[in-house]
């Protein structure tokens, strides 16, 4: 479990948006300060209509967070409403997509993969979630609160990563996130070569 690194949606660096949309916190890029990532984790704030950046050999997946949805539009590959907290969509980067906003700002987390380097499964529960220890990726804890094993508990807004795909020092042990709340929502991004 020490593998894996504690954030909160606070902390993390806020990058406000060329367009004037919105911002993006970044959660993790992979590997560092590198332009061209095997993957990237993210928290956008999208607060108006507008374009999405293409991202040509980049596989996307978008999670709402909070706010009233998002529209994305690019005829006549793409029409959807994304509208249920944590409910993933993957898409292509190399559509650019419109985005709209029928109820105001939302917060969204974003995964975008390199094809042909790795690939991503987003998956949202609201029960207990086995992890890899091995496996790379991202918890984000949308709503309630989380524990893991040696008890360290995590809830809404805070989440953890863990950076690399593979750890020989666990040998593929997994380890169980409980829920302790009735009402909890865990989003779960695991990265795979």
């Amino acid at each position: 479990m020490t593998n894996w690194q504690h954030f909160s949606f606070e902390n993390l660096p806020v990058s406000p948006w060329k367009n004037g949309g919105g911002e993006t916190r970044e959660i993790l890029s992979w590997p560092p300060g590198k332009t061209d990532f095997d993957w990237r984790a993210s928290i956008a704030t999208i607060a108006q209509d507008g374009p999405f950046s293409a991202f040509p050999g980049i596989d996307r997946s978008i999670t709402l967070l909070s706010g009233g949805g998002v529209h994305l539009l690019c005829e006549p590959e793409i029409n959807h409403h994304l509208s249920e907290t944590g409910t993933p969509f993957a898409f292509s980067g190399d559509i650019a997509l419109n985005a709209s906003l029928p109820g105001g700002t939302t917060t969204d987390f974003n995964i975008m993969t390199r094809r042909n380097v790795c690939s991503a499964q987003v998956i949202s529960t609201a029960k207990s979630l086995c992890v890899s220890l091995n496996d790379g990726g991202v918890l984000y804890a949308i709503r309630g609160t989380w524990q893991w094993p040696d008890g360290r508990q995590f809830g809404g807004g805070e989440g953890f990563y863990h950076a690399t795909l593979a750890d020989a020092n666990h040998d593929g042990k997994s380890v169980e996130i409980t829920a302790l709340s009735d009402n909890g929502l865990l989003l779960r991004a695991k990265i795979a070569r």
